[in-house]
């Protein structure tokens, strides 16, 4: 399980990692708790993390966003 971190873009972040398949990783949202969004994931959560925070970037807006990606 991954947690991501962020005060805007919620609903972009949500479609963004539950849409993504290719690679190794798929992302299950499983709850929001306040800033927080919590993500099962396929794989090595580490690594799952730090893709989620590589797709999250190469958005048009992800590259001012301001967020934590990070194994729960």
């Amino acid at each position: 399980m991954i947690s991501i971190s962020s005060a805007m873009q919620q609903d972009a972040i949500k479609e963004l990692l539950e849409g993504y398949g290719e690679g190794d990783f798929t992302y299950s949202f499983k709850e929001k708790k306040g800033i927080k969004m919590f993500f099962e994931v396929t794989g090595d959560p580490e690594a799952a993390a730090a893709k989620a925070k590589a797709l999250i970037k190469a958005q048009p807006w992800g590259s001012v966003l301001y967020f934590q990606s990070v194994p729960a």
